[in-house]
């Protein structure tokens, strides 16, 4: 905007936030504003909301928009059992696509876009076989989608940082060239170690402190692929929570799947959770199945900030996805056995306020102050919204319509 340029002011006319009673919604400079507050004369877009719904645009906390066939031909997958079999199936599809890793990730994101996301935290694959690829094109698309989709690029070793040589050179040329914003990991005490011998953890530090070193060194944050179940998965857990702690990342780590947490209940998973908030280390969920999701209302009762995210995208790991986090949000739903209103609306919740807090951004609350960024679609309330999955009609950013019927304008 120019120094002296008036700000863009727009009113969502005959919308109910949160389905309540039909009222007006004023954007001015992107930020809602109290009823009245526009300047008496001054230039004014009317958009007619037609007794939508309106609720907040969502997060997508956890993505993998460089592995993804999203608008690509069908993808036929082999069997596959365990992450290394499943890594190999990767290269193979990257290998074979025609379409290029930035093309198919922007598909991808203005997709997820359309439907209402407004910001993600993507993770691209930094290994020998693909260079910084992932990371250049994730960075093109950013570009692109400013305005419209926030993105946060973490550098991911899914390959093995310890097994794998040339990937800790990868991830600190990533953080060096300013092309990421957290660096990744992945299973410091299974995966990464699989048939390293029982010594290899000693070696060099570890992975932990490999990835803790380049994020230091270049004030970056850490967002960690955790699968690992039983004391495998909550060993590295407690060790990441208390390298937080000491070096002060308390907001800045991460630590996706953490299927080891999904497992506890009562006590075992409330000490857990004491040890994540004092240390100030956020999770990441997904909703892959029963056993996996994360009990995040629990978490966050003690104080641990749980985001909801994608995961892949009709990739070489599976054939679902579909980058839509309202569809997310109904699968935690599911996935939780959730019945009542409060608890669908919970799923909701974790989908918009939990990855806003994650990511570092302002709640869209859709209360005077807070960003105009917030979906238009046909509903009566929250809870029946996560169910029926109402076509977004009308996408907001900074109160500027970005998309209307699932695609960008």
């Amino acid at each position: 905007m120019a120094p002296n340029a008036s700000p863009v002011i727009t009113v969502f006319r005959d919308v109910r936030p949160w389905g309540g009673p039909p009222t007006d919604l004023t954007a001015v400079g992107g930020v809602l504003v109290e009823a009245g507050a526009v300047p008496e004369g001054a230039a004014v877009e009317y958009v007619d909301g037609g007794g939508r719904l309106v609720l907040p645009t969502l997060v997508d906390a956890h993505l993998h928009p460089d592995k993804t066939t999203w608008g690509e031909p069908w993808h036929s997958r082999r069997p596959a059992r365990g992450i290394a079999a499943y890594v190999e199936g990767d290269v193979e599809l990257y290998r074979a696509q025609s379409t290029s890793v930035a093309e198919r990730a922007l598909r991808l994101l203005s997709h997820a876009a359309a439907q209402g996301t407004r910001a993600t935290r993507a993770h691209v694959d930094v290994a020998p076989a693909y260079g910084l690829e992932g990371v250049e094109a994730l960075a093109a698309a950013r570009e692109k989608l400013r305005g419209v989709l926030d993105i946060e690029a973490v550098a991911f070793p899914q390959h093995r940082v310890g097994r794998t040589p040339g990937v800790a050179e990868l991830l600190e040329e990533a953080a060096a060239a300013g092309l990421v914003s957290h660096i990744g990991g992945i299973d410091p005490a299974g995966f990464d170690l699989d048939g390293a011998g029982p010594d290899a953890a000693r070696r060099d530090g570890g992975q932990l402190d490999t990835v803790f070193g380049i994020a230091e060194r270049h004030g970056l944050g850490l967002d960690i692929h955790l699968h690992d179940t039983g004391e495998r998965g909550l060993a590295p857990l407690r060790d990441i929570a208390a390298r937080t702690k000491a070096l002060g990342l308390g907001g800045r780590v991460n630590v996706g799947h953490a299927f080891a947490v999904a497992e506890l209940s009562g006590g075992d998973l409330d000490e857990i959770a004491d040890v994540l908030a004092d240390a100030g280390v956020s999770l990441t969920t997904v909703a892959l199945s029963v056993n996996t999701v994360l009990p995040f209302r629990r978490l966050a009762e003690r104080g641990v900030r749980v985001g909801l995210g994608s995961d892949g995208v009709r990739d070489s790991w599976s054939p679902f996805g579909n980058a839509d986090m309202l569809h997310r949000a109904w699968l935690a739903g599911w996935a939780l056995d959730v019945r009542l209103d409060e608890e669908l609306e919970a799923c909701f919740r974790v989908a918009s306020d939990g990855g806003a807090e994650l990511l570092g951004l302002p709640r869209a609350d859709l209360r005077p102050g807070s960003p105009a960024d917030f979906m238009l679609v046909e509903g009566e309330c929250v809870p029946q919204v996560v169910v029926d999955q109402p076509r977004r009609d009308v996408v907001v950013r900074a109160g500027r319509v970005v998309a209307r019927d699932g695609r960008l304008v």
